[in-house]
């Protein structure tokens, strides 16, 4: 029998394809990091900013 590997970047396109589908997650919280994930600016930085934004609109 075979086993198929999955590359790093097949492993993160199905994390965060199914990243809504996880239990406690918010749906606003996981499409924002799928987005920057999509749009390739999964940085740190950028992920602590839409995070912060994320949470100035809730407290609004």
């Amino acid at each position: 029998m075979k086993e198929d590997i999955k590359s790093g970047k097949e492993l993160l396109d199905s994390f965060f394809g199914e990243l809504p589908e996880i239990e406690g997650v918010e749906a606003d919280v996981a499409s924002s990091l799928m987005k920057l994930y999509q749009e390739g600016k999964f940085t740190n930085t950028n992920i602590t900013n839409e995070l912060h934004r994320l949470r100035e609109e809730k407290s609004k």
